[in-house]
């Protein structure tokens, strides 16, 4: 079974309408084929995609390894040249969110990839007025909330004998700090974890949450327990990104259990990434079942051919989820974001309205 096995009616509508709050999905992972076509045509760089075909680029889209991956996401990032660039993905990106009853959205940016990794003589000014820009634009026209992590790109952090360069985690500490007044709420690590593990990068982190930010990097994905005990020991994770790998060790699973330390599950994309070689054998419903706190999420949706219904619709498909499991598990996200308490308190009560009579009539036989 896979999130496309056809599901009751009844279930399948109930997902769908179900409002969600989503808090691990990258904001250049979210830009479909036809809105990268309309910025290479912007720029005159067709050149640099394989297709203007948009079902051609949807394949290529779909991903094979992490090496292809990131040829994808810089060729992606490449396109992103000025403030309107971004607006008018953030602005796709919240009208993406009201399709799918989405109601807040925590998305993941990594900024120093287009300050300092490409040159494009972009300023962290720049970014935040694009992203500002589009959040306000979304809001208006499509009622959402977003909120941003910038993350660290831990792979621009080693030099090719494995020295770790403290430059990328201070200058995205820096932009995290001088964005808390346009939604920056937290501080991630992102990329692939081999090579790249959490603990040298505590001293970014312990100064961000000092300034009040979270502390969300990813762990546990493409390397085992010991990267989920660097984050929440060295970098003392309010959340983990992925975290699947924790299955792996009882007593890591004690720690996240005991000290409720959320964790930001992608199933979809941790199949895609060979973390899981099916949905059958993944791991989210035994994390469930030990009490840890698990949300669901779709990290790159069009780059792994998922949406955020899809993954809800894989829970019900695959490990049998009804309506009530269902919506505690969406619960879950409204409570653990870092949305400002009156608008959590306004999202939560709106959520429990919501299910208050919908799981009862979806349950209903």
């Amino acid at each position: 079974m896979t999130k496309d096995t056809p599901l009751p009616p009844k279930l399948r509508s109930f997902i769908a309408a179900m409002p969600k709050a989503e808090l691990h999905v990258h904001l250049e992972g979210s830009i479909g084929p036809g809105t990268l076509l309309e910025l290479a045509r912007r720029y005159d760089r067709l050149h640099v995609l394989p297709s203007t075909d948009p079902n051609e680029l949807h394949t290529w889209y779909e991903f094979v390894d992490f090496p292809r991956f990131m040829r994808i996401y810089l060729t992606i990032s490449d396109l992103l040249r000025t403030p309107d660039d971004f607006a008018l993905i953030v602005e796709r990106h919240g009208e993406a969110m009201a399709a799918q009853n989405i109601r807040y959205s925590e998305l993941t940016f990594t900024p120093f990839t287009h300050t300092d990794y490409q040159d494009k003589g972009l300023t962290i000014d720049n970014l935040l007025e694009g992203l500002e820009a589009g959040r306000a634009a979304a809001r208006q026209a499509y009622g959402v909330e977003m909120r941003w992590v910038f993350d660290i790109a831990r792979n621009m952090s080693f030099d090719a004998g494995g020295r770790y360069d403290p430059h990328p985690a201070e200058r995205t500490l820096e932009y995290a700090l001088r964005g808390r007044e346009f939604g920056v709420i937290g501080l991630g690590l992102g990329g692939f974890e081999v090579g790249a593990p959490p603990e040298p990068f505590a001293h970014a982190f312990a100064d961000a949450k000092a300034a009040g930010l979270l502390s969300v990097p990813h762990a546990g994905e493409t390397v085992g327990p010991s990267s989920v005990w660097g984050a929440i020991d060295a970098l003392q994770a309010d959340r983990v990104g992925h975290g699947v790998r924790a299955i792996e060790d009882p007593a890591l699973l004690v720690a996240l259990r005991d000290r409720q330390i959320p964790l930001e599950i992608n199933p979809t994309s941790n199949v895609c990434l060979h973390v899981y070689n099916r949905a059958a054998v993944h791991p989210f419903p035994h994390l469930d079942r030990m009490g840890l706190k698990v949300t669901v999420n779709s990290d790159d949706p069009p780059l792994f051919n998922t949406t955020l219904n899809d993954e809800f619709n894989l829970l019900a498909a695959e490990f049998g989820y009804g309506a009530a499991g269902l919506a505690r598990i969406a619960r879950n996200a409204f409570e653990v974001c870092a949305a400002p308490d009156t608008l959590k308190s306004t999202l939560l009560a709106e959520f429990d309205a919501w299910a208050a009579h919908a799981v009862p009539e979806a349950e209903a036989a």
